[in-house]
């Protein structure tokens, strides 16, 4: 059965608004350990390229962790797939006339409509999206502003456990 509602928000990520709502915060919520996070060599050369360019910010924001790699191979390749897509049909245009005279358009136009919807969910995972970074505000040392006493001890605690 699927869950019902909004997707809830991870914990970080409310810490990092200053928990608008005051609602509890997820005492609970695991945690992935720190590791080695390296470009996959599977990945095709424009996702790796995309890794290459993204993967270091993201793991400063804390976004990208060992434990999101899988998702963030998902957003490359559906970039390098995006990217190809529309290559293509810059180069040959979006639609073509069949042998039977019909106009009708190229495959690539929905392979990168698919891509493109792809990315845009990652990209609001990962924060990627003005509309998503917007809700979430740093003081100028880089951190989380408004926190309260709580969310700044919760804070320690998952950092310290790390």
């Amino acid at each position: 059965m699927a869950t019902r509602g909004r997707k809830p928000k991870p914990t970080a990520t409310k810490l990092l608004e200053g928990n608008p709502g005051k609602r509890p915060l997820n005492e609970n919520e695991p945690m992935p350990p720190p590791g080695d996070i390296k470009c996959p060599s599977w990945l095709l050369p424009e996702a790796k390229k995309e890794w290459k360019r993204l993967a270091p910010s993201l793991e400063a924001m804390g976004v990208l962790t060992v434990a999101d790699i899988t998702a963030f191979e998902g957003y490359c390749q559906a970039y390098a797939r995006w990217k190809e897509a529309e290559e293509f049909i810059t180069q040959h245009g979006s639609i073509f006339k069949t042998p039977s005279g019909y106009v009708q358009q190229v495959p690539q136009v929905s392979i990168a409509m698919q891509n493109l919807k792809i990315m845009q969910s990652f990209c609001s995972e990962f924060g990627l999206t003005p509309a998503s970074r917007s809700r979430i505000a740093l003081n100028a040392d880089g951190t989380a502003g408004d926190e309260d006493p709580m969310a700044t001890i919760l804070k320690e605690t998952w950092s310290n456990a790390i």
